[in-house]
């Protein structure tokens, strides 16, 4: 009983040894979502910390327990497909069309955490140098780009008047 409790237990975990590369990815995936979330709620926008990070961390675990577990690179790649197709509806959800307007609402926040997803995946794989450098590639975007926006606006209603 205690011995099947025990193999339960540490499926996956190869007797101890991968606990810590585990802990690391996850704690990783945690902060890195995080700091997208972090920038979303600073922008007051609907997906904020807590969804960055669970979706980061979630997808992250994904890929970290099927290559745990030992399957194939070819399963998966299965796995991160279903991943990427899942969390696109996820985003789907929060777009919003404003048919009055002319506008559509949350496209960011759908690209957002399907992006936040994509680093976790790679977390997951163990790329946490390329994670890093999309987190800050998504920051950079998220918060430059917003002021490109504004600029591009205002002169396209300057245009009109």
């Amino acid at each position: 009983m205690l011995q099947g409790l025990y193999h339960e237990l540490t499926l996956g975990l190869h007797g101890g040894e991968q606990v810590p590369r585990i802990v690391i990815r996850l704690v990783v995936a945690m902060l890195l979502g995080g700091l997208v979330g972090i920038q979303r709620e600073r922008s007051h926008k609907p997906a904020g910390l807590r969804t960055h990070m669970l979706a980061c961390l979630g997808t992250a675990l994904f890929v970290i327990s099927c290559g745990a577990v030992g399957m194939s690179f070819d399963a998966q790649s299965r796995v991160i497909q279903g991943i990427v197709t899942g969390l696109g509806f996820i985003g789907a959800g929060s777009i919003l069309k404003l048919s009055q307007e002319h506008e559509i609402k949350g496209l960011t926040t759908a690209a957002g955490v399907w992006m936040t997803a994509a680093i976790g995946v790679t977390v997951g794989l163990g790329a946490l140098g390329i994670a890093i450098i999309a987190t800050i590639l998504t920051l950079v975007i998220l918060a430059v780009a917003t002021r490109f926006e504004r600029f591009v606006q205002k002169k396209r209603d300057e245009q009109q008047f």
